[in-house]
Formats: structure tokens, C-alpha cells, sequence
């Protein structure tokens, strides 16, 4: 058995301004969905882009945040008021207690 490794036939050129670890964007298309808030996140998202990646857990906490909130907010809107019932079925009838 050989344990010679191979020398490497070409050397591959370092360009000294390449940083591997600097902010990329990542081109993610981002849809409007037509709610200002959600809408908001997703563009918030796009800051990401140009942090380094420890940077990235703040602006994800800032958008989790903010579409929990507006979620919450959907339970907390006021809807068509219920219909109210034809009687109180708790309390018996006028003339359940009146006997011929």
C-alpha cells in the first residue's frame, strides 16, 4: 500500500477580498400576502441579507414577534355580533307556575 497523498496538479488563486463568513443576500423571493403587518415581517426579512450571520436571530426574533402579534390580533377583532336567542332558556315560561 502507497501512503504517498498526490500533490495537487494546479493551485487554485485566493482572492484576498473574497470573504466566505461576509453577508450574502440570499435572493429569497418574498410574496406579498396583502396584510400590511405579515407584509412588513417579510420585508424585515430581508435585512437579514445584509447582516453577518450572528446578526440573523435578531431580525428573525423581530418578525416572529410581529407576526405573533398580528395573529393575536385576529382573535382580538371584533366579529359580526352573535344573534341573540328568541328566549332565555334558563328561566322557565311566564305560565309554567300558572295552573288553570
Amino acid at each position: 500500500m502507497n501512503d504517498v497523498v498526490p500533490e495537487p496538479s494546479q493551485e487554485v488563486p485566493v482572492d484576498p477580498d473574497h470573504d466566505p463568513a461576509a453577508p450574502a443576500p440570499l435572493h429569497v423571493p418574498r410574496t406579498p400576502t396583502g396584510n400590511a403587518e405579515v407584509d412588513a415581517g417579510l420585508e424585515r426579512l430581508g435585512d437579514a441579507d445584509h447582516l453577518a450571520t450572528d446578526g440573523h436571530i435578531e431580525v428573525y426574533e423581530d418578525v416572529h414577534r410581529g407576526l405573533r402579534d398580528a395573529l393575536t390580533a385576529l382573535d382580538v377583532r371584533p366579529g359580526p355580533p352573535a344573534p341573540s336567542p328568541s328566549h332565555d332558556q334558563r328561566a322557565p315560561s311566564p305560565s309554567y307556575g300558572t295552573r288553570s
